[in-house]
């Protein structure tokens, strides 16, 4: 159930932080203005808290196995909301990032 409930929160911080980087931008580099970046930031607020939620304990390796879940979940959003295409490096770099995560959060150890 741990992993169940680690993996969706690591989702709902992947939408968080890059929906909020994503609202920052469209307000600065589209020029849609200080609403959007507010809720960039807000978003962005949101994320961090979040990633607080994780059931290990360790700063260092919930951070760590997320940078898989931002990279694979930063081209996703690209392809949904920006009309990405993604070439195979691209894909073969997000799974290399997801067994990464996978290996960090997910492998038997030890207490």
């Amino acid at each position: 159930m741990d992993t169940v409930r680690s993996m969706t929160l690591f989702a709902l911080a992947a939408l968080a932080e890059i929906g909020g980087a994503w609202l920052v931008w469209q307000g600065v580099r589209e020029h849609r203005g200080w609403l959007w970046i507010g809720a960039g930031v807000i978003a962005l607020g949101i994320y961090g808290f979040v990633a607080t939620l994780q059931p290990d304990a360790h700063f260092g390796r919930i951070l760590a196995a997320y940078g898989g879940v931002f990279v694979a979940g930063s081209l996703l959003w690209g392809m949904a909301v920006d009309g990405f295409k993604p070439d195979r490096y691209d894909v073969t770099g997000a799974l290399i990032c997801l067994v990464g995560v996978a290996v960090i959060m997910y492998a038997p150890r030890t207490a």
